[in-house]
C-alpha cells in the first residue's frame, strides 16, 4: 500500500494570496538551520517529501502546479479548494 502525505490546508494568507497553510515549526526549522531551500533542492528526497515541504512552507496554490514534483492529482485537488475559497475573498 502506497502511503502519501496529507494535503496541507489552504487559506487566504496575509498577503492576500491563496496559499497552503504554513507550519510554524517547519518555518522555525528553516530559519534556524544552516540549510536553505537551495541546499534541500540538491539533496536526495522523494517527490512526495518535496511536495509536502512546499505545502508546509506556505507555497502559493497558483505556483504549486508549476513545481516539477507536484502530482497532478494534488494540484487538481488544491486548485479545486482554492477556487472555492476564492469565492469568499476577504475584504481588504
Amino acid at each position: 500500500m502506497k502511503r502519501t502525505h496529507p494535503m496541507q490546508g489552504i487559506v487566504w494568507a496575509t498577503d492576500r494570496v491563496i496559499r497552503f497553510r504554513r507550519n510554524a515549526i517547519v518555518e522555525r526549522l528553516l530559519e534556524t538551520s544552516s540549510l536553505d531551500l537551495n541546499d534541500i533542492a540538491r539533496m536526495d528526497f522523494s517527490e512526495a517529501d518535496r511536495m509536502q515541504l512546499a505545502q508546509l512552507i506556505g507555497y502559493s496554490v497558483s505556483g504549486f502546479g508549476d513545481l516539477s514534483y507536484a502530482s497532478r492529482d494534488v494540484v487538481r485537488r488544491a486548485d479545486k479548494k482554492a477556487a472555492a475559497l476564492a469565492l469568499k475573498e476577504p475584504k481588504p
